[in-house]
């Protein structure tokens, strides 16, 4: 029996039409875009197509969008780009479950260039709510950093909410929408943020393929300095290939997310799942909405029932559709991940950046959680991409659970 992938969230195989797309443009038409052969000029038609494709399902202007090599050179480039750039000062606002890329960032900003930081309350379920971001934002905040959904927990934020809090006090705001990306709308407009960045690797496009939204008009200093490329604000030649494969790979996102809320109307059952208890919990607002997804949180029942000892992490009804994270009390997450994978079942312990490290999750420590629970941390993701036999990851965390507590 082939292995069931569920670690969507680290990464997804590419999609053919992606990959087809791509093709054309690392073989025949191989040209530099900024050349004025033919060559060239073919290559810079495909790259000005793939920006206007990225922008309509961005709800942006095609000169608003930044083609990256993924989501830290992204992150990289909101973070240190609009903070140096914007004079209103040099206190920086984001949460201690931020994404390394965005943490790190930070972190040159306050050693190197003498920024302050303070990082915002969340809640149990690593929620920032409004009165929270109110309550750190300054007078000299230059910008605000909440990442849209967590990669690790799956929490998503309230950022439409947490945007016109930021913008009411004069500071920018940027979202990590890495996660997000191929998993829930990403219209900047109706998210009302200055900057978004995400990559393409987690939902059918190219690893090293990526971009970012900047609201037109903001000065953006870049970090990668050379021939002025993506008008200044990224040098390099552009990757056209990828460009192209991750236009196409976020349109057919795109549909996959409208198909899946209309299929979400009626919830699915898991067969021979023993589900009690509700998983869920009430919605009362846009974003978890958007999140529903009744086949996850039937697995999620299903494991809290199956599964002795074990507890939900992250929001329950506000997470990404296609995501489960766990810990399980008493028992090492990466040993249960090695007997998960004995049974055909590859999933995580956390964000594959991590991975291999020996300390603690930092987003469930910051949640309060004590060091030797997080180090049980197990998360299930899947895609439209990928296979999602939820059932049987079920049972196979039921025995790996049961194997690894009788030794």
């Amino acid at each position: 029996m082939p292995a069931l992938y569920l670690d969507a969230a680290a990464t997804t195989p590419v999609r053919r039409e992606a990959l087809e797309a791509a093709w054309p443009y690392l073989t025949g038409d191989f040209g530099n875009p900024s050349s004025t052969h033919g060559a060239g000029l073919r290559a810079a038609s495909a790259l000005k197509d793939a920006r206007a494709r990225v922008a309509a399902v961005l709800g942006c202007r095609a000169s608003d969008v930044v083609f990256t090599g993924g989501g830290t050179e992204g992150d990289n480039l909101a973070v240190k780009g609009l903070a140096l750039a914007n004079p209103r000062g040099r206190h920086l606002v984001t949460t201690a479950t931020e994404h390394e890329a965005v943490l790190e960032s930070v972190d040159y900003l306050v050693r190197v260039h003498d920024f302050e930081v303070d990082f915002v309350a969340l809640d149990e379920a690593g929620r920032v709510s409004a009165d929270a971001l109110d309550a750190v934002l300054r007078p000299d905040t230059a910008l605000a950093s909440i990442a849209y959904a967590n990669n690790e927990i799956g929490t998503v934020q309230p950022i439409a909410e947490l945007a016109r809090v930021a913008h009411r006090a004069g500071a920018l705001m940027h979202t990590d929408a890495v996660q997000a990306a191929g998993r829930l709308p990403l219209d900047v407009r109706a998210l009302g943020i200055d900057a978004l960045s995400f990559s393409g690797h987690k939902f059918g496009a190219p690893k090293g393929s990526g971009a970012m939204f900047v609201r037109g008009g903001l000065p953006l200093e870049p970090v990668l300095h050379g021939g002025g490329q993506e008008r200044g604000r990224r040098s390099g030649t552009e990757n056209v290939a990828f460009a192209v494969a991750l236009a196409t790979a976020l349109e057919r996102a795109g549909a996959v997310i409208l198909a899946e809320a209309t299929d979400r109307a009626t919830p699915p059952s898991m067969a021979g799942s023993a589900v009690t208890g509700d998983a869920t919990a009430p919605a009362g607002d846009a974003v978890t909405a958007a999140c529903a997804d009744p086949l996850r949180d039937a697995f999620i029942a299903r494991v809290l029932a199956g599964v002795p000892g074990a507890a939900l992490t992250g929001h329950p009804a506000a997470r990404i559709p296609g995501h489960a994270s766990f810990v399980i009390d008493g028992v090492n997450g990466e040993t249960v991940l090695l007997e998960l994978e004995r049974r055909g079942v590859l999933a995580s312990s956390g964000s594959a950046c991590a991975a291999g490290r020996s300390d603690p999750s930092h987003v469930l420590t910051a949640l309060g959680m004590p060091a030797e629970l997080a180090t049980t941390s197990v998360r299930f993701s899947w895609s439209d991409a990928t296979t999602s036999d939820l059932e049987r990851a079920a049972v196979a965390l039921e025995e790996a659970v049961a194997a690894v507590r009788a030794l």
